[in-house]
């Protein structure tokens, strides 16, 4: 058969950070090895364009090695998954070959701390070579219909801390999902793998927490991602400590809700949405991991739920287009946290007007055309973008056999 049009690639063993280019980062050894600062390359001014302040930091550099992509890409998105501590944040770059043989200029594919003390975290907007750009997340190729694609790619990690300390951030994971995944406004349907399996995922919805801190884009209407990932994350054993939540009002219900939003809000994006910064959150868990990619089919996520494993999926659909969701969006995430025996999609749906309300049934074929497809047409007809099958997986950092063997056949390790 022809390759896979999706692939992930990671670095996140010992002998991957023994690889590549290293200028003042090592690797750590031990049960969850990691790249960390060792010895400063540098200094370096660094202005946060959200709070107008400029501070010094020392920083180290890693480069990943060149890795070729089996499939030439239209997309990539890259994720990450680092523990940094106060005082530390880091930056993530991505440097690409086109199948014409030149080469893209580094992109900034974020610049990213677990809190918000130190750096707003934030994407970059406005880089494009006249060739390919990035929006927000998404590595994208401007017009794929000149046949060119993206051949190969480095990733670069910049770890930054506050001078003289011995801080340092520890990075768990770096990877990049490429693809090239036709233009489509129907999917080829699957046939349901007959597995009937439910998981017990926590049930939260977004919308009870409306006019809730509308400095994170408006409030909990905006807030599907970081609630999809908070309900993964704790299905997982990932728990928020009374520490962590003592800065929201204890009158809220859910408290953990505003925490998750607070912490994958991207400064110049406006909102909660950006895709690795929710993977990377997830992974400040412990014993978490968390990486975006695309699937190719509602069979790809049955073999995952078979293996315990959720998947937060992103999709956009008028209102007649998904039976029992009762809106439409542009651009909505929810987690498949099981089928029913006919093959159904059991979804726990934020866009709920309860907590209780969060446990939705959505038909196999219509959920698989929203969430697949990479066109769509808007109520006015105009022609807009669909996700092409984007999610967030959120696992173990030591997967079961079982669990590795499902995340393998996804084309993740």
């Amino acid at each position: 058969g022809s390759a896979r049009p999706i692939d992930y690639h990671a670095w996140t063993g010992f002998a991957d950070w023994r690889s590549g280019t290293a200028h003042g980062t090592r690797p750590r050894a031990g049960a969850r090895p990691g790249l960390e600062l060792a010895t400063p390359a540098g200094t370096t001014d660094y202005t946060d364009p959200h709070t107008g302040k400029t501070a010094t930091w020392e920083y180290a550099i890693w480069t990943s090695p060149v890795h070729r992509l089996p499939v030439p890409a239209t997309e990539a998105v890259v994720s990450w998954n680092a523990q940094t501590p106060a005082g530390t944040w880091l930056q993530v770059e991505l440097q690409g070959t086109y199948t014409d043989g030149t080469a893209t200029p580094w992109y900034v594919m974020g610049r990213w701390a677990a809190g918000d003390q130190d750096i707003k975290r934030t994407s970059v907007d406005g880089q494009k070579d006249g060739r390919s750009s990035v929006w927000t997340d998404t590595f994208s190729v401007d017009d794929p219909s000149t046949g060119l694609r993206l051949a190969s790619y480095r990733l670069r990690l910049t770890l930054y801390r506050r001078p003289g300390t011995r801080l340092t951030p520890v990075v768990h994971r770096i990877g990049a999902m490429g693809s090239d995944i036709p233009d489509r406004f129907t999917v080829p349907a699957s046939v349901p793998g007959g597995t009937a399996r439910e998981l017990s995922v926590p049930r939260y919805s977004q919308e009870i927490h409306k006019g809730q801190y509308p400095e994170y884009d408006n409030g909990g209407e905006a807030w599907c991602s970081p609630t999809s990932s908070q309900m993964v994350v704790e299905y997982w054993g990932g728990r928020l400590t009374p520490e962590q939540l003592s800065w929201v009002d204890p009158s809220y219900a859910d408290p953990q809700v505003c925490h998750a939003a607070r912490s994958t809000y991207d400064h110049q994006y406006g909102g909660c949405g950006n895709w690795p910064f929710n993977a990377a959150y997830a992974a400040t868990f412990d014993g978490l991991q968390g990486v975006v990619t695309r699937l190719a089919s509602l069979t790809e996520a049955e073999t995952l739920i078979a293996a315990g494993i959720p998947v937060i999926t992103s999709q956009s659909f008028l209102k007649t287009e998904l039976t029992g969701a009762g809106y439409g969006t542009s651009g909505h995430l929810m987690a498949i946290v099981g089928f029913t025996k006919d093959g159904d999609v059991v979804a726990n749906d934020p866009a709920s007007p309860s907590d209780e309300a969060v446990r939705r049934v959505y038909r196999r074929r219509e959920f698989e055309t929203v969430w697949l497809r990479t066109k769509r047409h808007d109520a006015d007809g105009k022609v807009r973008s669909g996700s092409g099958g984007i999610c967030y997986l959120y696992f173990p950092a030591r997967p079961t056999p079982e669990q590795r063997r499902a995340l393998e056949s996804v084309g993740v390790r």
